[in-house]
């Protein structure tokens, strides 16, 4: 079992940084690949960015993030981070952490390949 919490959302103009941080516990935390997602209002859930176990391996999704989102993980904190920049207003979701048992070096893994999620942490960017 992986309990996860994430952190670092709020009210930030465009053009500005946030991290945002995903605190996991339980035994298999350290081992999971993670990832983070974000839903829009009225919009569907999509992925952003996931990481293997050890860090090495990274996904980004489509240009709209590439560049500006980085995502990385400490293994001695158990903590997985979303670093944003050059935040726009269409990055204003809710961004979820999510944890799975299952890498796939080929591909970014889908939800449903996630077995753990958080709550969720409200990212807002101003014009």
């Amino acid at each position: 079992q992986v309990q996860l919490v994430e952190s670092g959302g709020g009210l930030v103009q465009a053009g500005k940084s946030l991290r945002l941080s995903c605190a996991a516990s339980g035994r298999s935390a350290s081992n999971a690949a993670m990832g983070w997602f974000r839903q829009a209002p009225g919009q569907e859930r999509e992925f952003v960015a996931s990481i293997n176990y050890n860090g090495e391996e990274t996904f980004y999704t489509d240009d709209s993030v590439k560049g500006r989102f980085t995502i990385s993980r400490d293994n001695a904190k158990n903590t997985v981070y979303l670093q944003m920049n050059s935040l726009r207003p269409e990055d204003t979701a809710v961004y979820y952490c999510a944890a799975s048992r299952l890498w796939f070096g080929t591909r970014p893994l889908v939800q449903g390949e996630y077995h753990y999620w958080g709550q969720g942490t409200q990212v807002t960017v101003s014009s």
